[in-house]
């Protein structure tokens, strides 16, 4: 299926795309058959400011599954190095793919995953797939955690692909729509410090402090005037 340009209370930006090339890789997702919602987090939705109605639909499930691009969405797999099995490696995003920061009606960003949606640049010889028990038991833990209040990355869907994958047997295939603060990783500076682009990466990263900043300050001022009242 083709992918196209959606608005279903999107409100996507991508500042990672701001970097250098070298930081990433742009692509779309990989398409898939025939995917299904599993799982849909309407509570999670909501509080992201998305239209849960029409996300909760067969629409919706080409959305999480990459085959449909929410407006403003600029996918992308980033790059990042670190060490693996006792030596230093080129890593990277194997099966996942950044769309973008959602603004919350808050002013929070947020950063938007498909995980499970093909691959890239940085597979290694991988499917880029995942299978639907994992992306059930990610959604599953990473909910639990955030109940009792332990900061983690959040789950806003699991659909299935209407695919089989090959692991140890052939098993479903399924993405994950996953929410996070952000997905910078020590690893990120690894890859700037040992590709010279420690400055480059710096600047940036100041700016998105700042911009963290500002919205946890008028977060405090709207909580401050609140009370006053």
């Amino acid at each position: 299926m083709q992918q196209e340009t959606l608005n279903k209370g999107w409100n996507l930006e991508n500042s990672y795309a701001e970097l250098p090339q070298p930081f990433y890789t742009s692509q779309g997702a990989v398409p898939v058959q025939s995917p299904k919602l599993i799982i849909f987090n309407r509570l999670l939705a909501s509080s992201l400011g998305l239209d849960v109605e029409s996300l909760d639909s067969e629409e919706g499930a080409q959305i999480f599954a990459g085959n449909l691009i929410p407006e403003g969405a600029e996918p992308l797999a980033q790059a990042y190095a670190g060490h693996q099995f006792g030596n230093f490696n080129m890593l990277g995003d194997g099966r996942a793919l950044l769309l973008g920061e959602q603004i919350t009606p808050q002013g929070e960003r947020v950063d938007i995953q498909l995980k499970g949606s093909g691959r890239t640049p940085y597979s290694r010889g991988g499917d880029g797939r995942a299978a639907v028990g994992p992306m059930l038991r990610e959604y599953i833990i990473s909910e639990a955690m955030y109940a009792l209040g332990i900061p983690t990355t959040r789950s806003l869907a699991v659909v299935s692909t209407g695919e089989n994958i090959i692991r140890e047997t052939e098993r479903p295939g399924a993405i994950l729509t996953r929410v996070a603060s952000s997905h910078i990783r020590v690893a990120t500076f690894q890859y700037a410090a040992r590709w010279g682009l420690s400055t480059i990466f710096g600047h940036w990263l100041i700016i998105r402090c700042i911009d963290i900043f500002l919205m946890l300050l008028k977060l405090r001022i709207a909580i401050f005037c609140s009370f006053r009242k």
